[in-house]
C-alpha cells in the first residue's frame, strides 16, 4: 500500500482546519496530513494540536514563526515528506475550494494512471469555477494562456495549486533554486518538472471558492508570476545532483 501524505499550508483557517483534517481522515484511501502554519495569530495550530490527540499517527505540524509565502511553506512541506519516504505528496487548500473527495482522483492518476504529477485542474474541460467574480476567473484563465504562450508548455491550470506528486519528482528537483513564492511557485514547479522529463496529467475538477476565512491572493502574488514566467524560459532547469 502506498504512502500518502496531504500537506496543508495555514494562515488564520481556524473556520476550516478541523473540518478539513476530519474530511481527509474519512475517505477511503488513507492520507496522512502535514499541516504547515505561518503563525496564525486566530489559533489555528491550537486546534491541529488538539487533533494531534486524537490522530498521533497521520496528523504532523510545523509551525513556523510568521507568513514566509506559500512556495517556502510547501517547500519545508516537501523537504519533510521525502525525508520520510511517503510515495505520493499532494498540496491542497485549507478552505474547502479543493475538494478532498478529489485526493483519490489525483492519487489514481499518479498510483494507477502513469502519471508522474497530477493536477487538479480549473481549465482543461472548460472553465470550472464556482463564486469567483468574473474578473478574478478572466484573470486566472487568462494567466494560464500567458505561461502556455511563453513557456511552450501544455498545461491548462498551471497556477492550480491542487496537486499529487510522486516522490521521485521532489527528489529530482533543485528544491533550493525555485525562486518564487506566490502563484508563481505553481508554476515554476510544474515547468520544472515537465523539463526533467516527468509526465504531467490534468485531472478536471470544480473550484469552489472559499465560504469562511479570507483569501490570501493580492496583487503582488501576480506581479511575481508574471515577470517570474518571462525569466522561465531562460533558466536552466537541471537535475539534483
Amino acid at each position: 500500500m502506498s504512502r500518502n501524505i496531504v500537506i496543508i499550508p495555514t494562515y488564520n483557517e481556524k473556520e476550516n482546519i478541523e473540518k478539513m483534517i476530519r474530511r481527509v481522515f474519512s475517505l477511503y484511501d488513507d492520507f496522512s496530513i502535514l499541516i504547515i502554519d505561518d503563525g496564525s495569530p486566530d489559533g489555528t495550530a491550537a486546534i491541529v494540536k488538539g487533533l494531534q490527540q486524537e490522530f498521533p499517527e497521520r496528523l504532523f505540524l510545523i509551525e513556523r514563526s510568521g507568513k514566509l509565502g506559500l512556495g517556502t511553506a510547501y517547500l519545508t512541506g516537501f523537504k519533510w515528506c521525502c525525508e520520510k519516504g511517503y510515495d505520493f505528496i499532494f498540496e491542497m487548500d485549507a478552505d474547502f475550494s479543493h475538494n478532498p473527495e478529489d485526493l483519490s482522483r489525483l492519487l489514481e492518476a499518479c498510483r494507477d494512471g502513469g502519471a508522474d504529477v497530477a493536477v487538479g485542474s480549473r481549465y482543461c474541460n472548460g472553465i470550472s469555477v464556482i463564486n469567483w467574480p468574473i474578473g478574478r476567473v478572466l484573470i486566472s484563465y487568462f494567466a494560464s494562456v500567458y505561461v502556455r504562450t511563453v513557456l511552450g508548455i501544455k498545461v491548462y491550470d498551471s497556477t492550480s495549486g491542487f496537486i499529487c506528486y510522486r516522490r521521485e519528482v521532489l527528489e529530482a528537483m533543485r528544491l533550493d533554486k525555485v525562486r518564487m513564492k506566490g502563484y508563481g511557485f505553481q508554476i515554476e514547479m510544474k515547468y520544472s518538472a515537465l523539463r526533467l522529463g516527468f509526465t504531467l496529467k490534468e485531472v478536471p475538477i470544480i473550484f469552489v471558492d472559499r465560504t469562511e476565512g479570507t483569501s490570501k491572493m493580492s496583487g503582488s502574488i501576480f506581479g511575481e508570476a508574471f515577470w517570474g514566467v518571462m525569466g522561465l524560459r531562460f533558466r536552466r532547469i537541471g537535475r539534483r545532483g
